[in-house]
């Protein structure tokens, strides 16, 4: 059975698959993340992804905290720069159980004063802990001086200044201008009919007024590539270097993600694994990635390294991507990269909650969402030619950006 849609009256959409599973898996998705905040804001929409459990008007944090809990489900968030996502595990029989606390604590969290001043310091840590970590932070600061100026190039996580700032009403704020009913999707992967699902989502979500997105978001323009190199105390240097790429509608965003695969995707026999890691032994961590946002996105190329083994790691990282833009791949290799992506999407969509969240995503920035089959369907009709032309575009040296932190 294939996804079946609808839309309540004030704009919130609702996507299903039905599956002969005890274990079902939904989550309410919210096109609201850190691109979102003013420049004083940063870091709330994450702040506000903790505190959202802290208590209701009608649970304390306790309860909240319990109430899926307690019969063996779990339940968790996460915040992006462009979504907000609560989500949860759970025995089939318990949905209203589930899609009932979504509603309470989205709508009708009261965000009590001692726990909004506990919950800084744990996200404060969280920060510093992750300042510990050089192989994330340099994502962040990749992005951010990739992003010159822009809100999609500020961290998720903000700062410990603004965090202890931030009030309960900085929070409601924030939620009145940002969580609009037309671009939340309730999504479903799991053994209940449809027909009966949206009669419980109707019981709970109905009567929440229309709050209809107005404002479009700034859009990134104007990149110019930068080099930096930040002195740090590490045992490693760490790299990043990449380019702007192909926002999630773009018609090239599949072949861009079989060419990533090609190159450092995460498989043992990538291009650069075997190029840099298998063949010369000089970095262990090494690897490509392709993140695409709603109107722009980001490729870039990791590594670590001893610092005597950088120049020649780079000089290698350049000579693949050369590779890529001067010689066409032949059909058996193209063939194989296909079969490749193919197996691992397979695998990947295997996890019910994997494709229940990718499908959450998928209609949240389409409003309609393709199967296993026509995603295949579109790898499928990547030729050489549109690989070796991705290539030339994003690979370009000349519109390559690099942060190093050098020790």
């Amino acid at each position: 059975m294939g996804y079946q849609y609808f839309t309540l009256l004030n704009g919130i959409r609702v996507i299903h698959k039905y599956v002969d599973n005890e274990v079902a898996h939904c989550g309410i998705m919210i096109n609201a993340g850190s691109r979102d905040e003013k420049h004083k804001e940063h870091g709330i929409a994450h702040f506000i992804e903790h505190v959202i459990f802290k208590g209701t008007k009608k649970r304390n944090v306790f309860y909240v905290l319990s109430r899926l809990e307690d019969i063996g489900a779990e339940i968790n968030a996460y915040t992006s720069k462009e979504e907000t996502c609560i989500y949860a595990s759970f025995i089939n029989i318990y949905y209203e159980r589930t899609i009932e606390l979504f509603e309470d604590i989205i709508f009708n969290s009261t965000f009590p004063k001692k726990e909004l001043e506990k919950e800084k310091n744990v996200v404060i840590d969280e920060i510093n802990s992750f300042k510990d970590n050089p192989s994330e932070e340099i994502f962040d600061d990749f992005e951010e001086i990739l992003f010159q100026g822009h809100p999609i190039g500020r961290n998720i996580l903000g700062n410990p200044e603004n965090i202890k700032k931030f009030n309960k009403d900085d929070i409601i704020n924030f939620i009145q201008n940002n969580y609009h009913t037309d671009q939340m999707v309730i999504c479903s992967v799991g053994k209940i009919e449809f027909k009966k699902l949206i009669k419980i989502i109707e019981k709970y979500f109905s009567y929440i007024p229309a709050n209809i997105h107005q404002n479009q978001r700034l859009a990134f323009s104007k990149y110019k590539p930068i080099n930096k190199i930040i002195e740090k105390q590490n045992h490693q240097t760490h790299c990043i270097t990449g380019n702007i790429a192909y926002n999630f509608n773009d018609k090239r965003k599949t072949a861009l993600v079989l060419l990533n695969n090609i190159l450092g995707g995460p498989v043992l026999n990538s291009r650069l694994n075997l190029g840099i890691r298998e063949k010369y032994g000089l970095s262990y961590d090494i690897e490509s990635n392709y993140v695409p946002y709603s109107d722009t996105g980001v490729f870039n190329i990791y590594l670590a390294t001893y610092n005597g083994f950088f120049n020649k790691s780079i000089d290698l990282v350049n000579k693949e991507m050369k590779k890529l833009r001067e010689q066409k791949l032949g059909t058996l290799q193209l063939k194989k990269a296909k079969q490749q992506l193919i197996g691992q999407l397979a695998i990947y969509y295997e996890s019910n909650l994997n494709e229940m969240l990718s499908v959450a995503k998928a209609y949240l920035l389409n409003n309609k969402v393709d199967t296993l089959k026509q995603i295949n369907k579109k790898i499928e009709s990547v030729s050489s030619e549109m690989l070796i032309e991705i290539a030339n575009e994003i690979f370009n040296p000349n519109q390559l950006s690099m942060l190093v932190y050098k020790t």
